[in-house]
């Protein structure tokens, strides 16, 4: 069931925004007629690239011979690191990504040389030709071995609030955990992909896959070692990103640049499958522990916590995603005094980077790992824990970086969702269930979502638009952002259309350009259509009032510009009014300016990280979600039986878009959690590295009952028609799943144990929990029958 709620808004609306318009390339893609980079018509004479790649994860090269590739069928070129003749390190903040293996094995994959030949096929096998001659090394590939190495890619950071030493040394009651979480392959539906063509001179046209054109940008112009000025990079759409296109997108276009430069052709790069999962990096594993304190009632006077990302070989962007997973382990709830220290630990493995929710819900899972430990330590229910550490008045306001938690929806919105999804009477009825029911056993759990919408780096929050009308009346709209088929250029233009109170289809939101909008930031952590869609607005004010300013003084009335309305393809002035193609077409005449760009810097933003304090983030998105699972306690296999999400997008731009954002969200993130299991063998080589090995959600897996339902509360700060952001936060709403399975678990033990179920929660790792926590049940009722034999007194101990 799909359930809208839209608040009547405020805002001067012309009816083309808080209304669910279809993708504006639906049509095109379930017809196959929409353009990806593979589909783009190859310049005459384009030449193929491959890669060839490394068999050990850790080592010195000292000798590769290439003359069985040089000597292959079809092959024109073949290069390394030597032939690079500008910057041979593509880091995207932080060295440490060089083009091309240099010297060095980093991981088992890593791109070594590159080979270009007459076609994919022949360039891909040619590459499986050359002798790479390395000094092996031991690797590093677990936490443990880098932590006893001190391995890291960048320096710990730390930040909390009061004395979490103290309070926990004198703690009512207390209580440790540790989780190890797995990562996740991206596996976006179109691989890397990158056509470079060679313009005059040394000039450069790439068009790529790529979440930051100008990124890529920036590193092509310096591979190249040529001004960026002489690259231009086009982005039409991906077939998903993830975040699996932020930084590692670069590599493939920057190797296809450097081979068309050498020889003069275009060149397309295209990574078949296998080899993506091989080079590209994953969501980051963590493996994290914490202490908590707390009273009889379950509410937490203390925390400490260590938040270990694993990293890969490089930084990539691993310092902002682990930071932003020690900013997400309160999740919803006030912490008490606090201590939170975070670890970049390097391994020799592929360079970990974005995904969707950027470390947030590696450290959100933790609070939920705590508020359970909790309360199967009380014996409360987990809600009831929940609820009694929400932040708020009887709590704290304050989170543990210091940023005061305003305008906090989580009370109402779990309220509302355990009245509608009948929490209390479900856990009633399972419990009752789980008691008759002797192999099958049901869990049920209710979590929230508090999520951060801001990048955590400062000068990333900023946006610029480019918007022409042309003298028939139509629009065309230019922004930094990319379409990776989240429905950001359809609501890009749906922001225009109501603007300038036209039909939708008279906008045209073009491929991203970086000869239209310079120097922009990656469509990343959620902020696509907040920054971008403002980015447009404002240009498009500019515009109107332009044109307002006209059609005011072409009527007579000049001083009245400002009560100028654009409604339904008309320009109004009380009585008065003219068609908006109309006006477009006078104004061209009296040669007043039908073109403008647009700029917009997220206010609010100030987090010094010196001092681990600040507002990181402009607002927060909250969502709530309950699931419901059944497990069979003799082989672990379990199905997600129903689901139900209230999501909180503030005053929806386009109800239909958001909600399949979220259904779309969720069941990735149970996928996280539940299938997705990434194995790396004993010489650090990845073996899940295929579709056939590495499971994914799939239809069935989606649950029978899945109810979702948007809050409809307007977004209380100045955001693009008070809505809020929907890419990453409902990804976190799957914990739900993991924490329902841990309760099916405990019930076991009478939920008096809480089971310790790393992630992903495969059957077998199911399995292994039921046993450890029947195992359990089965020493302590000896240690009872122990204790009566010889005569001693048996009791637990007292909880409230």
């Amino acid at each position: 069931m799909r359930k809208l709620i839209t608040p009547s808004s405020q805002d001067k609306s012309t009816g083309r925004v808080h209304t669910s318009e279809k993708h504006e390339s639906a049509i095109r893609q379930v017809q196959g007629a929409a353009n990806y980079v593979d589909d783009i018509t190859e310049p005459q004479g384009t030449l193929h690239a491959a890669v060839g790649l490394s068999d050990c994860a850790r080592g010195r090269i000292f000798a590769i011979n290439l003359d069985a590739v040089c000597a292959s069928e079809g092959v024109i070129d073949v290069v390394t690191i030597d032939d690079v003749p500008g910057h041979k390190d593509i880091g995207p903040v932080f060295k440490g990504d060089p083009l091309l293996a240099d010297g060095e094995i980093k991981f088992f994959g890593q791109p070594v040389f590159a080979v270009l030949a007459s076609s994919a096929h022949l360039a891909r096998q040619a590459a499986l030709k050359g002798q790479i001659e390395v000094e092996c090394e031991d690797a590093i590939l677990t936490p443990k071995q880098a932590h006893e190495q001190q391995a890291f890619v960048r320096p710990m950071h730390r930040f909390g609030q009061g004395d979490a030493d103290t309070q926990l040394e004198n703690a009512e009651h207390k209580v440790s955990g540790s989780l190890n979480i797995g990562g996740q392959e991206h596996m976006y539906l179109e691989g890397q992909v990158s056509l470079a063509v060679p313009d005059e001179e040394d000039r450069m046209n790439i068009y790529t896959s790529s979440q930051h054109p100008s990124e890529v940008q920036k590193l092509v112009a310096e591979v190249l070692n040529v001004r960026l000025h002489r690259v231009l990079v086009d982005m039409r759409r991906m077939g998903g990103g993830f975040g699996g296109k932020e930084t590692q997108a670069a590599q493939w276009a920057c190797i296809a640049a450097l081979l068309a430069h050498r020889n003069q052709q275009a060149v397309k790069l295209r990574l078949p499958r296998f080899v993506d999962m091989h080079v590209t990096g994953k969501r980051h594993p963590f493996s994290n522990a914490f202490d908590v304190a707390f009273n009889a009632e379950g509410k937490i006077t203390a925390t400490r916590m260590e938040i270990n990302g694993i990293c890969g070989h490089s930084p990539d962007l691993s310092d902002a995603i682990v930071d932003r997973a020690m900013f997400h382990a309160d999740n919803g709830y006030f912490l008490g005094d606090s201590d939170i220290v975070g670890h970049r630990l390097q391994t020799n493995m592929v360079s970990h980077t974005a995904y969707r929710g950027f470390g947030g819900p590696q450290g959100m899972i933790m609070a939920e790992a705590m508020i359970d430990k909790i309360a199967r330590y009380t014996g409360l229910d987990p809600l009831t824990v929940r609820k009694r550490n929400l932040y708020g008045k009887t709590t704290g306001t304050k989170t543990p970086y210091g940023m005061e938690v305003e305008h906090n929806l989580l009370p109402d919105m779990i309220e509302a969702l355990e009245t509608k999804a009948q929490y209390w009477q479900r856990r009633e009825s399972i419990k009752a269930f789980n008691q008759t029911s002797p192999i099958i056993k049901k869990g049920l759990a209710l979590t929230p979502v508090k999520f951060g919408i801001s990048f955590t780096s400062k000068h990333l929050n900023q946006a610029g638009a480019l918007v022409h009308i042309y003298t028939d009346g139509s629009i065309q709209v230019n922004h930094g952002g990319t379409e990776m088929g989240q429905g950001l250029h359809t609501k890009i233009g749906q922001i225009a259309a109501n603007e300038f109170g036209v039909d939708l289809s008279m906008i045209e939101v073009t491929s991203t350009r970086t000869d239209k909008v310079p120097n922009t930031s990656p469509t990343a952590a959620s902020s696509g259509t907040d920054m971008n869609g403002k980015a447009v607005q404002n240009a498009c004010i500019t515009l109107k009032t332009r044109l307002a300013s006209c059609f005011a003084t072409k009527i007579g009335k000049p001083e009245l510009a400002n009560h100028v309305t654009f409604t339904d393809g008309l320009v109004r002035l009380n009585d008065e009014s003219m068609a908006f193609s109309e006006l477009v077409q006078a104004a061209y005449f009296e040669r007043i300016s039908l073109s403008t760009s647009g700029y917009y810097k997220t206010p609010k933003l100030a987090y010094n990280r010196e001092t681990g304090e600040g507002r990181p983030f402009f607002y927060f998105a909250y969502g709530v979600s309950m699931s419901e699972v059944s497990i069979d306690t003799l082989t672990g296999e379990y199905k997600v039986d129903s689901v139900d999400i209230i999501h909180d997008v503030g005053n929806s731009l386009n109800p239909a878009i958001d909600i399949g954002q979220i259904e779309g969200a969720f069941i990735q993130g149970m996928g996280w959690l539940t299938t997705e299991d990434l194995k790396w063998n004993d010489s650090g080589k990845l073996i899940s590295e295929n579709m056939a090995t590495y499971k994914i959600p799939a239809i069935g897996d989606t649950p029978v009952n899945f109810n979702v339902e948007l809050f409809g509360k307007e977004n209380a700060e100045d955001s693009i028609y008070h809505s809020k952001a929907v890419g990453e936060p409902p990804f976190m709403l799957a914990i739900s799943v993991w924490c329902a399975l841990k309760d099916a678990i405990s019930s076991l033990s009478n939920y008096t144990i809480d089971p310790q179920l790393d992630t992903p929660a495969t059957p077998e790792r199911v399995l292994n929990a039921v046993v450890a926590t029947t195992d359990a049940m089965h020493t302590e009722a000896e240690t009872r029958t122990s204790h009566s034999k010889y005569g001693y007194a048996f009791s637990a101990p007292e909880v409230s």
